[in-house]
């Protein structure tokens, strides 16, 4: 009897886990859908067009370019397939341009 509960158990805590809560979020607030994820060098006429110097955003890490929050399962498209999610520190330039990006891998 023991050993049926006990081999039963982990499917049960499979079952129960909730992936959406892992899949939506970063540490850093929600996964973004990015065009482009490039070095701060590579967009510095970008950072500076939005006021970004790029020895500041080059110290956060790598920029998002065009950015959108990605989209619930079951509620909308999520990235599409040109874009690539991440998760950035700064996302305060209305999707212009994040900072501080990380890619992000997705499991379906």
């Amino acid at each position: 009897m023991f050993a049926r509960i006990f081999a039963l158990l982990p499917l049960a805590l499979l079952v129960s886990a909730s992936p959406l809560e892992a899949r939506d979020q970063c540490n850093t607030g929600p996964i973004q859908c990015c065009n482009s994820v490039q070095s701060a060098q590579q967009v510095s006429g970008l950072l500076s067009t939005v006021g970004v110097l790029v020895a500041n955003a080059a110290a956060l890490g790598q920029v998002g370019v065009t950015c959108s929050p990605l989209s619930v399962i079951g509620v909308g498209s999520g990235c599409a397939a040109t874009q690539q999610p991440v998760c950035c520190t700064n996302n305060n330039f209305n999707g212009v341009v994040n900072l501080g990006c990380s890619p992000v891998n997705i499991v379906l």
